[in-house]
């Protein structure tokens, strides 16, 4: 393959790596905008790894002027005795437990693939070899982002958690879409430019094609 297959690959794999990094450790996958109560207003963001509170009151003076009070607060989520997980919420949070655990270990497969690139940059003979690798690795954080977002979805659809009812898909689930999407589209152009490569197409292996070894007559 040539150089710039890989550079272009890895460029769209780091994107991958951003979304996954922003989607793990950002607590915006589901929004819930609580009901207004008299001066108060309520957003909820639930995270893979914590929930966040953001509560703000606007009281209103007697002159004209008024009283604001902002409070943000966010702990770990979903946590055992708080969210009961080990009674009512046990398969909610299995579930969404199991989901942080594919999107942490996706982010090992993208780390590795981007290695893998500029490992095989280093020479011709890799630049032959390594797209295979590239491609597996990229298509395995692709399945583990798909899962992760299959569990998500789940447990939202089916209000597994009561406050769910109310909630709304947030930045991290549209960026754990767009994720796996780019991945899935990485995988099939590697793949395509590989194959191409290894048949001797010079718009897929440069000016140094592979050519066969044909035996002597």
């Amino acid at each position: 393959m040539r150089k710039t297959s890989y550079v272009v690959t890895f460029f769209f794999v780091s994107i991958c790596l951003i979304f996954t990094l922003f989607s793990a450790y950002s607590p915006d996958w589901l929004k819930e905008t609580g009901p207004d109560l008299p001066y108060t207003r309520a957003t909820i963001r639930y995270g893979l790894l914590e929930v966040c509170e953001r509560k703000k009151v606007v009281i209103p003076g007697p002159d004209g002027s008024k009283i604001d009070y902002t409070r943000y607060e966010c702990r770990p989520w979903p946590a055992r005795v708080t969210d009961k997980c080990e009674t009512d919420n046990k398969p909610f949070c299995v579930e969404w437990t199991s989901a942080g655990y594919l999107i942490e270990l996706s982010i090992g497969f993208a780390v590795t693939a981007l290695l893998a690139i500029i490992f095989g940059l280093s020479t011709h003979s890799r630049r032959r070899r390594i797209w295979r690798a590239v491609a597996g690795l990229v298509a395995v954080h692709a399945v583990l982002q798909i899962i992760a977002f299959a569990l998500i979805t789940d447990a939202y659809i089916k209000s597994r958690y009561a406050a769910f009812e109310h909630a709304r898909p947030s930045t991290s689930y549209l960026l754990n879409v767009l994720d796996w999407v780019i991945a899935i589209f990485v995988v099939f152009g590697v793949v395509t430019t590989g194959l191409s490569a290894d048949a001797g197409h010079r718009w897929a292996a440069g000016n140094r094609a592979y050519q066969p070894i044909r035996s002597g007559e």
